[in-house]
């Protein structure tokens, strides 16, 4: 059996259309319950969510789930992705649960699981869970004095915030420091401003006003242009975005100009490097990052690993080779030695700090490398598996790669959401990279596109 209600990061789809339904959630709840009831003991599963008005609805039909399976829930409210990770792991709970769609818009919603170690489920067990909800009469529902209790955590804010100070090293002194944080109307909207301002900083906070249809609307990680505003307006520092349930972030310098998760991963790398606390040799990243940030961190005696796009691909990586630092251009920075999953908040204070010690200004500090030029086009196509095994596309890759030579990349994959074929290519001449991207677009079929 393949997977089909699962993809790369949970389950994710319009709320109130399958495979976003109440009913769906249900059964997801259930199925879980099911796998990770095991041994004697009182099992609990800890629910987090993001501040979509289709969470109201997941929230309770997965509680319901687990408490018609015999497991008790914890609910903690509006919470980042990693801060479930976090008290999974922390509450000694069987499952954990973050109901939110990231960095997508209000209308969707999703579903992200967690085992009890704190790290994201495995295909397999994710496999165990899908065939479960697919077959629900295979499901043993509780005896009535078995079933489940729910109740609040009320202090979920509190054990995460306090987590999130103590990843710093030492105790991080953002005294002196202006810093404008942009929550994206998300889930960090409480905790985010209570860590900055605890830890010194004076703080100026946008998208903190959630109204259940507002998260990532032209805010955010994903819409930085409203950060960059209010960094200049308010002559600040710098910037910190983070998306919808603060599992990434961006960065802005004080001249407004956009830090990505590259120069994060850069600068951050560069600072535990001459602290000696960078294991594994260097960095994971995906085939996405820069040629810039390869270079940079050769040219350190360290090495850059590549994986396919996808944070999970990612931290795989980073947990089979003993790496404690990874993410993606996007954001997505993943410190196994604080985090089981990608922390937007605990990358920014670990960016803070290096910039602290720099002594220098976030534009000076966080420019770790020159950055090679990149370009990226997508183009819509009707079967992209049989688009991109066109003849006239590979021949086209071919020459594009014999023209960039050392000097630069060209990576041409489908997308894994929708019909698109993304083209990227980068190398120290934009004129040739330009060329070499349109060259390869021409050739790409379009039929029934």
């Amino acid at each position: 059996m393949t997977r089909s209600l699962f993809g790369t990061d949970g389950v994710r789809g319009r709320a109130n259309a399958s495979p976003m339904t109440a009913e769906i959630a249900m059964r997801i709840g259930m199925a879980a319950g099911q796998v990770f009831n095991r041994g004697g003991h009182r099992h609990r599963a800890v629910v987090g969510k993001d501040t979509r008005l289709s969470g109201y609805m997941i929230e309770q039909a997965l509680t319901a789930g687990f408490l018609s399976v015999g497991m008790d829930v914890l609910l903690l409210g509006p919470l980042p992705t990693p801060a479930v990770g976090f008290l999974t792991r922390s509450m000694r709970a069987d499952v954990g649960v973050m109901v939110s769609a990231s960095h997508n818009p209000y209308e969707d919603n999703g579903i992200k699981l967690f085992g009890p170690d704190g790290f994201k489920l495995s295909d397999a067990v994710e496999l165990q869970i899908e065939r479960l909800v697919a077959s629900p009469s295979k499901i043993t529902l509780a005896a009535p004095p078995a079933i489940g209790r729910a109740k609040r955590l009320d202090d979920a804010e509190g054990r995460y915030i306090e987590a999130v100070k103590s990843s710093a090293r030492r105790r991080l002194d953002l005294s002196g420091l202006k810093i404008v944080v942009d929550c994206a109307n998300g889930a960090a909207y409480k905790v985010a401003p209570t860590v900055l301002w605890e830890l010194g900083a004076e703080v100026v906070s946008v998208g903190v006003s959630p109204d259940g249809l507002n998260i990532n609307a032209n805010c955010g990680s994903t819409h930085p242009g409203v950060l960059q505003e209010q960094v200049l307006a308010h002559n600040a520092d710098l910037g910190i975005a983070l998306d919808g349930d603060a599992d990434r972030l961006a960065m802005v310098c004080e001249k407004g100009k956009l830090i990505d998760g590259d120069q994060l991963m850069g600068t951050i790398a560069e600072r535990w490097r001459r602290d000696g606390r960078l294991t594994g040799g260097g960095v994971v990243a995906t085939v996405m990052s820069n040629l810039g940030l390869e270079r940079f961190i050769d040219g350190h005696g360290l090495r850059l690993v590549r994986t396919q796009v996808g944070d999970r691909y990612v931290l795989e990586r980073m947990r089979a080779e003993g790496f404690n630092l990874g993410g993606e251009q996007s954001g997505h920075i993943i410190m196994t030695d604080h985090a089981t999953t990608g922390d937007g908040l605990m990358a920014a204070l670990q960016a803070l700090s290096a910039l602290i010690k720099s002594h220098k200004r976030a534009s000076e500090a966080f420019r770790a490398f020159e950055p090679v030029p990149q370009l990226l086009k997508n183009v819509r196509v009707g079967d992209a598996t049989a688009a991109l095994n066109a003849a006239a596309v590979v021949a086209a890759i071919a020459a594009a790669e014999k023209e960039l030579g050392k000097g630069g990349r060209v990576l041409v994959r489908k997308s894994g959401t929708e019909p698109l074929i993304r083209v990227m290519a980068e190398g120290d001449d934009s004129e040739l990279v330009r060329h070499v991207v349109d060259r390869i677009i021409e050739a790409i079929p379009r039929q029934a596109a």
